[in-house]
């Protein structure tokens, strides 16, 4: 199994999802996150001052998957998240040892 995480602009996060759900991806995590990479944020002006913002508002999308599943999911979302500008964000694949379905108490891929 396979954990992905993806931080993508806000905006995305419908069309992401819908990718993901043709996909045959049934659930995620969805975060509403701060952050910043190598925009380092932008500067803004608000009634004639001009000021920094630091930290830039995202999403952090969370999903577990069968391994299988793994490249389609990123290729999904990187597909579905890119608009060509600085700040789309970043995917991370991580492998899950365990999963437990706390409901039922199914492990393993039976609980994603």
């Amino acid at each position: 199994m396979k954990l992905i995480i993806a931080i993508i602009k806000t905006f995305k996060l419908d069309d992401v999802q819908d990718a993901l759900s043709k996909i045959g991806v049934e659930g995620m995590t969805v975060t509403e996150v701060r952050g910043f990479g190598r925009q380092k944020g932008h500067k803004e002006v608000y009634r004639g001052s001009e000021y920094s913002v630091k930290y830039l508002p995202k999403v952090k999308i969370e999903i577990v998957v069968n391994k299988k599943l793994e490249e389609k999911v990123i290729k999904a979302i990187k597909n579905t998240a890119k608009t060509g500008e600085i700040g789309d964000g970043k995917i991370f694949s991580f492998d899950v040892d365990k999963a437990i379905r706390i409901r039922t108490g199914e492990t393993g891929p039976k609980a994603i």
